[in-house]
């Protein structure tokens, strides 16, 4: 069972993750976005499966902070890397 302010924390903690993926790697304001969801989504999944795995590590309440960095760190990660790739126009 999840609380109001622990939901809030972890959040806010997503949002930052994204936000400092956003400050090293640069780009446009819409790749914010992009990375904050990225972020938000991964954080959730991270906490799903630390919660499932039952990993109490760095825990505070009901978050379990280093599954969900991990899920965070994989999902923008994997954004970048997605997001990062030119497309090759074809000269007609």
């Amino acid at each position: 069972m999840s609380s109001i302010p622990s939901t809030t924390f972890s959040l806010l903690l997503a949002i930052l993750y994204g936000a400092l993926a956003h400050l090293i790697t640069g780009g446009p304001g819409r790749q914010l976005v992009v990375y904050i969801i990225a972020s938000c989504v991964g954080f959730a999944i991270g906490q799903g499966v630390g919660v499932v795995m039952n990993i109490k590590i760095l825990a505070i309440g009901p978050a379990n902070l280093l599954p969900a960095t991990f899920g965070s760190v994989i999902a923008l990660a994997t954004t970048v890397l997605l997001s990062s790739r030119k497309t090759v126009e074809k000269d007609e």
